[in-house]
């Protein structure tokens, strides 16, 4: 099973930007689709992005379309999250994770998910 840790986080005023990192080990990520989910405190866990094991497709849940971009670098084994335009609304724990599945469209299930980092804070405040 492959290993996730995340960076990254932090705390940033509105309107500001952050790059989260995911780095794997244990086993290549390069033939599994990928995923960020958040969860801040009190509600549910959120589907974020997510983007296939060659880096083409990617999908977004509304609230962050056109302000993240979900990216990877296969050679260095590595998931981002690049967030721009930060709200309040966007605090939360941040979790990348990996399909269990190789060669898998991503997906928004967190069932479909059987690797999961420990989590990155991101704090938007003024």
């Amino acid at each position: 099973q492959v290993q996730l840790v995340e960076s990254g986080g932090g705390l940033v005023q509105p309107g500001g930007s952050l790059t989260l990192s995911c780095a794997a080990s244990g086993r290549t990520v390069s033939t599994y689709s990928m995923g960020w989910f958040r969860h801040a405190p009190g509600k549910e866990y959120e589907f974020v992005a997510a983007i296939s094991f060659g880096g083409v497709t990617t999908d977004y849940t509304d609230s962050v379309k056109g302000r993240f971009t979900i990216f990877r670098d296969n050679a260095k084994n590595t998931l981002y999250l690049q967030m721009n335009s930060l709200k309040p609304e966007d605090t939360a724990v941040y979790y990348c994770a990996s399909n269990r599945i190789p060669f898998r469209a991503p997906t928004r299930a967190r069932g479909a998910f059987d690797s999961w980092g420990q989590g990155t804070q991101v704090t938007v405040s003024s």
